[in-house]
């Protein structure tokens, strides 16, 4: 499990004070050819969305030693952004955000 926080990290270093507890996953990372990762080295990075209050959670990942795993609270764009930025395939799991996306997002007449 891991730890949510309301906001992402402070200037300070300090997360604020831990609001849930999700399941860890790193459903955003894509294969590099060699890892899967979110693009960065030994770092993931997953999604899940609150039941209660249906906020979605980024949770990162990292393999680095000292450092811990940790999920935050997004926004819906947020949350949409990442998918887009990471793995686009993944939104057909979320239909919150592909319904956000059918009408935010532009595409190309073909």
């Amino acid at each position: 499990m891991v730890n949510v926080y309301e906001r992402g990290m402070d200037l300070d270093g300090s997360r604020g004070k831990i609001v849930a507890r999700v399941k860890y996953n790193q459903d955003l990372d894509h294969w590099d050819g060699h890892n899967w990762s979110d693009g960065g080295t030994g770092t993931h990075l997953g999604i899940t969305q609150l039941k209660k209050s249906k906020r979605f959670v980024l949770i990162h990942g990292t393999q680095w030693q000292g450092c811990r795993n940790y999920g935050c609270i997004v926004s819906d764009d947020e949350a949409l952004q990442a998918i887009l930025g990471n793995d686009p395939a993944e939104l057909d799991n979320w239909p919150t955000l592909k319904a956000l996306h059918d009408t935010k997002i532009e595409t190309e007449e073909v």
